[in-house]
């Protein structure tokens, strides 16, 4: 890189005014803007950059010259006085400019409500930025006031707007009918045994199973999707606004849907005893979980019963109930099917979801882990199984015609990155364990041969989430690479369309090619653009869903200053140690100077920090006693010191 070179690319703040730069062809060599070199740029932009000096750390540095395009330009913010004025300052920890609101909008607000801002055009550096608040969500602290902030801050909406709701209550008016019009152009399942199997607090059912014993060592097993595909019909509003949401979002005490409730929770969601439009992947199969023979296609059913993981795997533990039989026969495919997909290299990370117990305000009073149940890997089993198949037949359909490998949407995951495993492989090393790479590359072998090494050790889930922040991210592609996570050549994502856009796209992907329709160029791109969108909505939706829970772990420990827990150092910086606690895998971080009497520095080889004098370590995975010092709702932080 030479001085006075211009480039472009994407920018990171930092709240004090700062950003980087990183390139893909450069990982390793960010460049560096200094305070009062942004010229209005904000996190997320896409910037013209010119290339200045070395700096004394050796950085390289840069001048935003231009921005090509705002990340975004609506912000959640806190009213504070400011030299007596009341502004707005962002949310984001990455916004380093407040946001001067009217007199006009200071008269509707006070100091400590939270509000939904929209910057005006902003080009000059040396004066903060003006904005409009677009709406007043209420005083900060109050659940619902943060929940919202959260959604809004990651560029969602809660409502629905009216043009929506309007076209889904048309549906649901007319269902009825709709069925009754429907039912001869559909294969009829409704005499075969159908059941739903879903967490306990679900309200939307996408996925049905139903089972048939053909008496002759075979079984006809159906996975049944809510047909969203036959509601939301292509440039609707309903379409529009799913595309843009691209995926329900999941967040501590509550859903944020991407379909208005009247469909995710009614006309589409698959409730026991009532006639249902699906989306069907059926099978004949033997008792080893091998596929005979299968079809796709539009169906009907009517669920015969509704069960949690629960109460399915109290009928599989009891060896009671009345379907438990067909759950029993079931249960032992899908083992096979497990199996099957471990023997080819499937990995597999056992990792705690914690839950929180929430009181009538929405404040956390308990907490639990999840449990992981037989009956949850077996309703797995069976959408994996038609996710797979449904992306092979979509496959085989286009390369019949000799086509391209496109016109549809697939679920791909990368092999592992060789520089990211290269440094987990020296990041587990310090902490006594062995993953084998041959020059970074990794195999899935290799990958569960670490993860049998750390089974019931300390270090168990620090490395398993090192791991898992290792690898490749899944996302979609109308490209085809296969699923290294899962071993599989084939995959999509086929059976939660009520919750997830691809999925929606899939069905009417897949009904075109069961009719053998072709697909132009045009619809091919806009596959791509909606792939590129999803994933990114998907990461949104994720970062919202953490944001919650990290909300919820700070507001649980800010009733506990002073007292004593147990935990596991999580990671270690010059600052200082990061302790996550062991029930609620809530963290915090002992500053380096509440250590303890001694003189302690970092020792970035080995991920510790060494006392100079005692010559005391602090390791990551290392069991710690910790007090709970301060929690800071605001930032969503907890400061600890040593017990």
């Amino acid at each position: 890189m030479k001085k006075d070179e211009i480039l472009q690319g994407t920018i990171i703040t930092t709240r004090k005014g700062m950003a980087f730069l990183k390139l893909p062809t450069r990982p390793d060599n960010d460049i560096v803007m200094e305070v009062g070199t942004l010229n209005t740029a904000l996190n997320g932009d896409i910037v013209e950059v010119k290339l200045g000096k070395i700096n004394q750390y050796k950085q390289q540095t840069g001048e935003i010259l231009s921005i090509i395009k705002r990340a975004r330009d609506s912000f959640v913010c806190v009213i504070d006085s400011k030299e007596g004025i009341l502004t707005a300052y962002p949310d984001d920890k990455k916004a380093y400019a407040s946001i001067r609101i009217s007199p006009e909008d200071q008269a509707k607000v006070a100091i400590g409500d939270k509000v939904y801002v929209k910057m005006d055009e902003w080009k000059d550096p040396k004066v903060n930025p003006t904005g409009k608040i677009l709406r007043i969500l209420g005083k900060k602290g109050n659940n619902n006031v943060e929940m919202e902030s959260i959604v809004l801050e990651k560029g969602f909406e809660i409502s629905f707007p009216a043009s929506v709701e309007a076209e889904a209550n048309e549906i649901e008016k007319n269902k009825d009918k709709d069925i009754a019009v429907e039912i001869p152009k559909r294969t009829d399942f409704r005499n075969i045994l159908t059941f739903t199997i879903d967490p306990f607090d679900a309200k939307d059912f996408d996925d049905a199973i139903s089972f048939k014993d053909l008496e002759n060592g075979t079984y006809e097993i159906g996975v049944h999707i809510a047909d969203v595909s036959h509601y939301v019909i292509p440039d609707s509003a309903l379409d529009k606004e799913a595309v843009k949401r691209g995926c329900s979002i999941y967040l501590v005490d509550r859903t944020i849907p991407m379909l208005p409730e009247v469909l995710s929770n009614d006309v589409c969601s698959l409730n026991p005893h009532e006639d249902k439009l699906t989306f069907s992947a059926w099978f004949v199969m033997n008792d080893s979980g091998k596929v005979l023979d299968r079809k796709f296609g539009k169906t009907i059913i009517n669920s015969n019963h509704r069960y949690t993981y629960e109460d399915a795997q109290e009928s599989l533990n009891t060896k009671k109930g009345e379907y438990y039989n067909e759950l029993n026969k079931l249960n032992e495919i899908a083992k096979k099917l497990q199996k099957e997909k471990f023997d080819k290299g499937a990995i597999e990370f056992e990792q705690e979801e914690i839950k929180f117990k929430l009181d009538e305000n929405g404040k956390p009073v308990g907490v639990y882990k999840k449990e992981r149940l037989d009956t949850h890997k077996l309703v797995e089993e069976y959408m994996l199984l038609a996710n797979r198949e449904v992306a092979k037949f979509i496959f085989d359909a286009i390369k019949s015609k000799g086509k391209r490998d496109t016109g549809s949407l697939y679920r791909i995951h990368d092999v592992p990155d060789k520089d990211k495993m290269a440094d987990l492989s020296a990041f587990v090393k310090a902490l006594g364990y062995n993953l084998k790479t041959e020059k970074g590359i990794v195999t899935a072998q290799d990958i569960k041969s670490l993860l049998k090494q750390i089974q019931g050790t300390p270090q168990e889930a620090l490395i398993s989430t090192a791991m898992i922040r290792s690898m490749q991210k899944a996302v979609y592609s109308t490209k085809n690479i296969g699923h290294f996570g899962l071993a599989f050549e084939f995959y999509t994502h086929f059976t939660s369309p009520i919750r997830r856009y691809p999925d929606l796209l899939i069905q009417r992907i897949l009904e075109r090619h069961l009719h053998h329709d072709a697909f132009g160029d045009k619809e091919i791109v806009a596959f791509q653009h909606i792939a590129e969108s999803s994933t990114a909505r998907e990461i949104d939706a994720a970062g919202a869903e953490r944001e919650s829970k990290k909300l919820k772990q700070v507001e649980y420990m800010s009733d506990k200053i002073g007292r004593v827990f147990d935990g596991t150092i999580s990671g270690v910086s010059e600052y200082g140690i990061y302790v996550e606690e062991n029930e609620t895998r809530s963290e915090g971080m002992i500053n380096i100077r509440n250590i303890g009497t001694d003189f302690y520095m970092f020792d970035k080889k080995t991920y510790s920090i060494l006392g100079q004098k005692t010559g005391k370590r602090f390791t990551l995975g290392d069991p710690i006693r910790f007090k709970v010092m301060a929690a800071d709702l605001d930032k969503k932080t907890l400061d600890f010191i040593m017990a």
